[in-house]
């Protein structure tokens, strides 16, 4: 036959549970604050990581307006080297036509 257990055990093992579940609820609040404190951090590396890559697009948009000012700088200084270089040929034109004339008209052609 079955025999039953005494109130003392019962208590004893009730306290036991009793002490077992309160370890266990306190394991189970301490690995809630855990996994919280990761999904925070998992949170704030995946804002980074978008932030990162904002950037990097901007950067990239920078660099290509960069290159097309370039161009358009090496265009401008270009012209305004072409434009002195035409004035100059005028000016060393204009200087040997007169002394060509000046020349001549000793000459007296």
């Amino acid at each position: 036959m079955l025999e039953g257990i005494s109130r003392e055990e019962h208590e004893e093992f009730r306290r036991l549970m009793d002490s077992e579940n309160k370890r266990l609820k306190e394991e189970n609040d301490r690995q809630n604050h855990r996994l919280e404190l990761l999904e925070k951090n998992v949170q704030q590396i995946s804002n980074l990581a978008a932030s990162t890559e904002r950037l990097a697009l901007n950067m990239e948009n920078m660099l290509k307006e960069l290159e097309e000012q370039g161009k358009r700088l090496e265009v401008l200084e270009g012209r305004d080297g072409e434009k002195w270089r035409q004035v100059t040929g005028y000016v060393v034109t204009a200087v040997i036509s007169v002394i060509i004339g000046a020349v001549a008209a000793r000459l007296g052609f």
